[in-house]
């Protein structure tokens, strides 16, 4: 295996290792930090576009490694996913509130 093949494989391996990470985070709903850590990975899968092609040889390491990749970012949004609906209905509770309280200081206060 060349260099180029290794570094390859290391790259599918970081971002498999990211992804591991940020499955951890999700499930103990450090959002913060997950996000921070999902920048990392976008920029991984960008560099990875960059990188060339793998031998057949070394597909079913990449194969393996990408089904954890996949597997981790199912978990991953299946527990955001609650978290981004409550986020969601609070968004709509703070916009009726607004709306309520511009109608109200509209009818006090007559431009």
């Amino acid at each position: 295996m060349t260099a180029s093949k290794d570094t390859l494989l290391e790259h599918y391996q970081a971002i498999a290792d990211i992804s591991a990470r940020m499955r951890a985070l999700a499930q103990s709903k450090q959002w913060d930090d997950l996000l921070t850590l999902g920048q990392q990975y976008h920029a991984a899968v960008d560099k990875l576009r960059l990188l060339g092609p793998l031998d057949t040889e070394d597909r079913a390491a990449r194969r393996d490694l990408l089904v954890r990749i996949l597997d981790d970012d199912a978990q991953i949004r299946k527990l955001v996913a609650p978290e981004l609906d409550r986020l969601g209905h609070l968004l709509g509770t703070i916009k009726r509130q607004r709306t309520v309280l511009q109608t109200y200081y509209s009818t006090v206060r007559p431009q």
